[in-house]
């Protein structure tokens, strides 16, 4: 959809007036590292191209009306009003923005605001950090309040937290709000410290493919495992200096956790962690058959030790590891449903999906959906001569 059929879609819901203000905040994939983030390890998120749009026109009023193109209705708040949470509702991840960055004391200004995605919702890459992010990132922007990216990020780490109650990590929101284009990001999620790491996939395509098994994060398991980390955590405590999990050995994981499940979370985890750390090295030597084994091996951890991938999920990824053209196919983000990545022969892709979709299609009598983003920027403004990207 073109920024002239939004600005339509705009002055249709909100009136004529002046130019609206567009702004954009991607979706990321996880290319590896996955349930690590707050656990203290490093992770190798990228940006995507695709994403979320939003028209925003500032009004004399302290009211916030916000509009969701594939939603009925208008979210409406008002800043000098309480702002609270409704069950199962889409605003409440700009709402808990609005009202985190009121906590602290932002002079935010009354607004219409018209979100448009290309992100599919449930998928795992992020719609919901994209939201957060793009909404702090405007309210702050249109009333001229200067925030860093990286305050940014963790402001709407707390919302999600707290408000959403979902026990995420920092990873999706870093991403968002710092993501380069033709790079991952490598972040250690304890330090923050952050480098980008040039991702140069030469002869090979990274294909997202959606399952279309939607999920929903806060009525996932994803708080349970967060629970299991914690748990196996503090067994390792009682006898090692650590803070995180990532700190830990396999031997001593071995050594001293007796629960079956609490053991197979740990080991997911401190060997994710090092999966990550060689994948980093295997981009920076150009070794791209070494990252795809990296990626097998994490979808396999995630399945058996992690146990948060599903029928779906490994039945696209064990379909496209049985292609030649595929040197490596994992989950990304949370799972329980949502997307995988493969990364495949760019001469095979169009026979890679079709092959995959038909068998994937035979066992789960679902169709899936393909991606071939482009890894790009993070949050940022727009200039009305840009094409939002559909």
């Amino acid at each position: 959809m073109t920024t002239e059929e939004l600005l339509r879609k705009f002055d249709d819901l909100f009136g004529h007036g002046n130019e609206p203000q567009i702004f954009f905040a991607p979706g990321r994939v996880n290319l590896i590292g996955e349930h690590i983030d707050y656990n203290g390890g490093c992770v190798l998120p990228a940006a995507l191209e695709i994403g979320i749009t939003a028209l925003v026109r500032p009004n004399s009023s302290s009211i916030v009306e916000m509009k969701s193109l594939y939603t009925k209705g208008i979210v409406s708040i008002d800043l000098n009003n309480k702002i609270e949470a409704l069950e199962n509702d889409w605003g409440n991840y700009p709402k808990g923005v609005i009202a985190y960055l009121l906590k602290e004391n932002r002079k935010l200004k009354g607004c219409s605001i018209l979100f448009y995605t290309t992100l599919p919702a449930g998928s795992g890459l992020s719609s919901s950090a994209a939201l957060e992010v793009l909404t702090a990132f405007l309210m702050l922007k249109i009333a001229g309040e200067k925030i860093h990216p990286v305050e940014i990020a963790l402001l709407c780490q707390r919302v999600e937290n707290e408000f959403i109650n979902v026990s995420c990590g920092i990873m999706d929101q870093f991403s968002v709000a710092m993501g380069k284009e033709n790079c991952a990001l490598l972040l250690n999620c304890q330090s923050l410290d952050c480098q980008y790491i040039p991702l140069q996939l030469n002869e090979y395509t990274l294909v997202i493919m959606n399952t279309n098994k939607k999920r929903e994060l806060a009525s996932s398991k994803y708080n349970e495992r967060k629970n299991e980390c914690d748990a196996a955590l503090n067994e390792l405590q009682n006898h090692y200096p650590i803070s995180t999990l990532c700190e830990a050995e396999l031997y001593q994981v071995e050594l001293h956790i007796i629960d079956e499940t609490l053991k197979k979370r740990a080991r997911h985890v401190i060997s994710e962690n090092a999966r990550v750390k060689q994948s980093m090295e295997a981009l920076k030597n150009n070794d791209l058959k070494k990252f795809g084994t990296l990626l097998t091996a994490s979808h396999l951890s995630l399945q058996n030790d992690y146990e948060v991938s599903g029928f779906e999920l490994d039945t696209i990824v064990s379909e496209s590891l049985k292609i030649e053209s595929c040197i490596g196919a994992r989950m990304t983000g949370a799972g329980f449903g949502g997307c995988a990545i493969a990364l495949v022969e760019s001469s095979s892709v169009e026979e890679f999906k079709e092959k995959v979709s038909a068998v994937y299609y035979n066992k789960t009598s679902i169709i899936p959906a393909f991606y071939e983003s482009k890894i790009g920027d993070g949050v940022r403004e727009l200039s009305f001569d840009m094409t939002v990207k559909s």
